[in-house]
Order: structure tokens, then sequence, then C-alpha cells
């Protein structure tokens, strides 16, 4: 893993608090899938500036630790950033799927990473109307030639309230986990966010709070 990636805790810090509560998330989202299977899930904020890409590439190699196959898919079409979380390059990816190169019957255009069972599908070029892309058939076909090749599907999506990227997503996969920053994301905005999903039919899995301050009273 380059040292440009200091970001990634659970990679550069495996035995902290934070790596730690990455792990507790993993644990809570298995056990909220067992009446209802997630395989395909929408990560995402209500606003800009929560460090939901962050958290979910941290989330994804917890994941890739316990065994799982994992593929992250960078859906933020706008604002791409998992490449360089990963110090990958961004040539082609997933706009280059959706435009129609036909890559989906031979493995994926995804990038190596360094770690095992985790593949990372980048965004690929900035096209026109991102959105309309990702509600298309396309997205459909793409998301289902994913699942074959991984337990679990991850992807970033650009905030609830500044596009309906996350939205048109949501629709399409087993549901959406919200990001909330602690100090940083407001009540209003939130609520927001969780009417704009509740109206399009999209479950919300759970809500996932970063930069909590940690309760050293446990001794731990």
């Amino acid at each position: 893993m380059p040292d440009s990636q200091p970001t990634l805790v659970t990679l550069a810090h495996p035995r902290s608090a934070a790596a730690e509560a990455y792990r507790a998330l993993r644990a809570n989202l298995t056990m909220s899938g067992l009446e209802h299977p997630v395989h395909t899930l929408v990560v995402t904020s209500a606003t800009p500036k929560e460090d939901k890409s962050i958290a979910l590439a941290n989330l994804a190699v917890t994941i890739a630790q316990g065994g799982q196959r994992v593929i992250l898919v960078d859906a933020d079409l706008r604002h791409p950033s998992l490449h360089e979380l990963f110090g990958a390059p961004n040539e082609r990816g997933l706009a280059t799927l959706l435009e129609g190169e036909d890559a989906l019957s031979a493995p994926p255009l995804t990038a190596v990473v360094n770690v095992e069972h985790l593949q990372l599908l980048t965004s690929g070029p900035t096209p026109l109307d991102p959105a309309a892309r990702l509600g298309s058939k396309r997205m459909e076909e793409i998301l289902a030639a994913l699942q074959k090749r991984a337990d679990l599907v991850l992807i970033d999506a650009p905030p609830i309230l500044a596009a309906t990227d996350a939205t048109a997503l949501g629709m399409k996969t087993d549901g959406v986990l919200l990001i909330v920053q602690a100090g940083h994301t407001s009540r209003e905005h939130l609520e927001q966010a969780k009417d704009k999903l509740e109206k399009a039919h999209v479950r919300i899995v759970g809500v996932a709070l970063t930069h909590a301050p940690t309760d050293k009273s446990l001794g731990y």
C-alpha cells in the first residue's frame, strides 16, 4: 500500500479504535442482512464533505479482510476519489462500461489493490449527465455482472441532497448506508435525505456515525 494513503486506517493502523469501529460496522451490516440479504449496497451521505468515500473505503477493506469477496465501485462520477485513496489509475472504469464498452462478459475493468478479496472499479472519465447513466438499464446490467463475481458490491455515490444519483442507485440495489459526520451533518439535512430516499422506496440499511469522540472511560 503506498504511503500516500494514510486515511485508510484499517490498513495503516489495524489495531486502532477506529479500525475496530469499522469491524463493528461490518458485524452490524452482517446482522442487518440476515432477514433481508444485502449483496449490493450504496454508501453515501446527506451533504458533501462528510468523508463518505473514506468511510466506505475502510469498510470495504474490513469486509474483505473478513474473507468476503468485495467489489468497490466508484459511482461518484462527479467527484470520484477512490482511485486516489488506493493509488490506482482512473483512465477507464465504470463510466467506460456505461458508455457501452463490452467488458461485461470478461473480468470487469477493476484496478489492482493490495488487499486480498478486494477489487476496485474506479469511476473512469466523467460522463455527461451522470444521473441518467446511473439510472439506466445499462447500470442494472453492470450491477448484475459484478454480483456474479463478488459476495458484496459496495457503491460510492454522490451526496443525496447534492444530486439524484444516490437515489437512482438505491432503487437498483439492496439498500443505502448513510454516513453521518459528528459535528458536521445537521439534523435537518439528515431528515431531508431520509425523506428523499423513503419517497423513492429505497431501503435505508443503517446510519454510520464518523468522527465521534472516543469514550476513554471504557479503558480501551
